[in-house]
């Protein structure tokens, strides 16, 4: 069983309301292999949102307190972040999920890369980075 980026699925969850559609995503829904989630959503943003980037990190040194994630209107989202984090390591663990294929460069799920001020830079986003702490293995949907 995975735990999927829902904007993976066809759900219009990312920032700006459209999706990344994934057909190999899809088809482990339909197969009962798979369950989507956008931990942005979980923590309670809204669909289309503000774009959010970090401030010199990314999710791992968001939850070491080296950081923010400021979103485009100025405005703090690192606590969101977190709680949408949390919110996905507890479905996966209510799952038993030992694997996670995640949406690269988002400031949650982004597994190989993220954005800093304006910058695609390596690194993880918040909720890649607690799953991975939590032992449990993130990968982007190229790794399928």
């Amino acid at each position: 069983m995975y735990l999927v980026s829902a904007c993976l699925a066809g759900f219009n969850t990312r920032y700006d309301g459209t999706n990344s559609i994934d057909e190999r995503i899809r088809r482990l829904i339909f197969e009962g292999r798979a369950i989507p989630v956008c931990p942005e959503q979980l923590a309670g943003l809204s669909t289309p949102r503000t774009p959010i980037e970090f401030r010199g990190g990314d999710g791992k040194s968001l939850l070491e307190g080296k950081t923010k994630a400021v979103g485009a209107d100025s405005a703090d989202y690192s606590s969101v972040l977190i709680r949408g984090a949390e919110e996905s390591l507890r479905i996966a663990k209510l799952y038993g999920i030992k694997e996670a294929v995640l949406k690269d460069g988002s400031p949650s799920c982004g597994v190989t890369y993220v954005y800093s001020e304006g910058v695609r830079i390596p690194g993880r986003g918040v909720t890649a980075e607690m799953l991975r702490r939590n032992g449990i293995k993130v990968k982007t949907v190229d790794s399928l």
